[in-house]
């Protein structure tokens, strides 16, 4: 079998992770990757994140676009995320809720890892197979999106856990504005289409809530509880 190669972000600079995957034979060749972090093959790309990064593109709305785009560019899109999430910040209901929202409306398939070193060897094990077994070459492919207003404010709404793309554009249509959206009681909200009580208090609840206040939310079993 010809030796494992991957297509590597330049600006990934986790030492750990890019010894541990050289010393696996894979061959790294740097670029500035449009999408991912690790183009593994024509069809399939990896992003990752460790709990912190996660944590942060939510705060500051990144992961719905970086996830679209990834899906938009590669068949099989990719994200590992890797850490400890009991050391979330934001809460495991947060992440758990953003977990759900990418599973359910979006291709992407989510790994968990513990460290760099159970990246470098899940990366190395997806590279083995798409390019030993399914003789699929890394091509550097994907572009970077340029948003309009509108894309814009369906990125924003979709950084609410739970409201995926689909859902964020039946809000605009119902409320025309970010504010009407923001503004919306429980009742309001219900008006749209697969927005029943629970999901329409669990929105209200996250634009209201003072920053800090406690909220309750269904464990996703086989996840760290606190």
């Amino acid at each position: 079998m010809p030796g494992i190669a991957l297509l590597v972000d330049n600006r990934e600079r986790n030492e750990s992770l890019l010894n541990a995957l050289e010393s696996n034979g894979v061959h790294l060749s740097a670029a500035q990757l449009p999408v991912g972090d690790y183009i593994v093959s024509d069809r399939m790309c990896v992003e990752r994140k460790t709990v912190s990064d996660f944590e942060n593109s939510i705060i500051d709305s990144r992961l719905f676009d970086q996830v679209s785009r990834l899906e938009a560019s590669f068949e099989k899109p990719i994200l590992i995320i890797e850490g400890n999430e009991c050391d979330f910040r934001l809460g495991k209901n947060v992440m758990d809720g953003a977990i759900t929202s990418l599973c359910a409306d979006y291709r992407v398939q989510i790994l968990r890892t513990i460290n760099a070193e159970e990246t470098a060897y899940v990366i190395f094990k997806l590279a083995e197979r798409e390019q030993g077994v399914k003789e699929r070459s890394p091509k550097l492919q994907g572009r970077k999106k340029a948003h309009d207003m509108h894309e814009w404010q369906l990125l924003l709404l979709s950084a609410i856990p739970g409201v995926g793309t689909k859902l964020a554009e039946q809000l605009l249509v119902r409320f025309k504005t970010i504010r009407g959206v923001l503004s919306a009681d429980v009742d309001d909200l219900m008006t749209v289409e697969k927005i029943g009580k629970k999901k329409a208090e669990r929105i209200y609840g996250i634009v209201n809530s003072e920053s800090g206040a406690a909220s309750s939310s269904t464990s996703i079993p086989g996840r760290c509880d606190a």
